[in-house]
C-alpha cells in the first residue's frame, strides 16, 4: 500500500495530502523537491490535476537528493525534482522509466540590504561568489544535497572556490530546507542562494533583497519521472502516468504558467 510506504519515510518527509481517499486504487505518492511546495504551486495545480485525472495525489516534499533516495527505495510513484544530472542517473540505473522536462525558473542570491560584500546588481554569479568568499562574508548554505545545494556547489566550483574549507566560519551549512535556511540567513545577516519562487513566497524577508540574478548559469530546470515498476512492483504506474501526462499536456502546462504570486509568474512550462 502506497500510504504505508510513505509513512515509512515520515522521519524525513512531509506529506501534503490534497484530497480525501488516500487509500484509493487511483492514489499516488509524488516524491518532490520542497520548492514546488513552498512556493504554493501544488496548492494551486493539484486540485485541477485531480479533477482532470481522477487520481488522488499525495506529495512528500523533501530535498531533491532525499526525494531520489526515497524513490529508489520504492517509496513513491512519481519523482518531481530539479537536479537533471541526478535525474538522468536515476533513469539510467533503471529506477525511472523516462525523464521529461516540465518547467523552469531561476536561482538568485539574496542578502541583507547592507550588502557587506558589495555584490548588489551583479549578473556574474562566479564573480559574486568569489567576492563573497574573499570578503569572508557570511553565506548560509542548505548543505542538504537538495537540488539547490547541488546547483550551489557547481557554482562555487565554477568560481574556483571550495567553501567547505570555510565550513563553520563564514560558510554556514544549515542541513535544512530552503525556508529554514532563509530564516537562518536573515537571522545572521548572511547571503543565501534560493530559487526565485520560494523567495517570492517567503514571508520573513526582513531587509533582505536580491543581489545577484540574471546569469544563465542560474537557470533552474525541473523534471518529472515515473518510477519504474520493474524495480518497484508496488508502483501505481497507470495512475502515475496519468498525472505525468496531465502535467505535460496543454492543460497542465497552462495551469503551471497561470500560477502567480504578487502578480509574478513563478514557473515557466517547457515540456518536451
Amino acid at each position: 500500500m502506497q500510504i504505508k510506504r510513505t509513512l515509512q519515510a515520515l522521519g524525513l518527509s512531509v506529506i501534503l495530502p490534497v484530497a480525501s481517499g488516500l487509500a484509493s486504487a487511483d492514489s499516488i505518492v509524488v516524491q518532490s523537491t520542497t520548492s514546488t511546495k513552498n512556493s504554493g504551486l501544488y496548492d494551486y495545480i493539484l486540485p485541477k490535476a485531480e479533477q482532470s485525472t481522477g487520481v488522488t495525489i499525495n506529495v512528500v516534499a523533501v530535498g531533491t537528493g532525499q526525494a531520489i533516495k526515497n524513490a529508489e527505495r520504492c517509496d513513491g510513484d512519481v519523482l518531481l525534482v530539479h537536479a537533471k544530472p541526478s535525474e538522468e542517473k536515476f533513469v539510467a540505473a533503471g529506477f525511472g522509466v523516462e525523464r521529461s522536462d516540465l518547467m523552469y525558473n531561476d536561482f538568485v542570491i539574496v542578502g541583507p540590504s547592507s550588502d557587506p560584500a558589495g555584490v548588489n546588481g551583479s549578473s556574474n554569479v562566479s564573480e559574486a561568489l568569489s567576492t563573497i568568499a574573499s570578503a569572508s562574508a557570511l553565506f548560509a548554505s542548505r548543505g542538504d544535497d537538495s537540488g539547490t545545494h547541488k546547483a550551489e556547489l557547481r557554482l562555487w566550483q565554477a568560481a574556483g572556490t571550495d567553501p567547505s574549507e570555510a565550513s563553520g566560519s563564514w560558510y554556514r551549512e544549515t542541513g535544512s530546507g530552503m525556508g529554514a535556511t532563509l530564516n537562518a540567513a536573515v537571522g545572521m545577516g548572511a547571503y543565501a542562494m534560493t530559487d526565485r519562487a520560494t523567495w517570492t513566497k517567503f514571508g520573513n524577508k526582513g531587509d533582505f533583497e536580491i543581489h545577484v540574478e540574471g546569469d544563465e548559469r542560474l537557470f533552474n530546470q525541473y523534471g518529472v519521472i515515473l518510477v519504474n515498476a520493474e524495480k518497484c512492483p508496488s508502483v501505481n504506474s497507470e495512475a502515475g502516468q496519468k498525472f505525468i501526462d496531465w502535467l505535460l499536456s496543454d492543460e497542465g502546462q497552462d495551469t503551471i504558467a497561470s500560477y502567480r504570486v504578487q502578480g509574478n509568474q513563478l514557473f515557466f512550462p517547457n515540456a518536451n
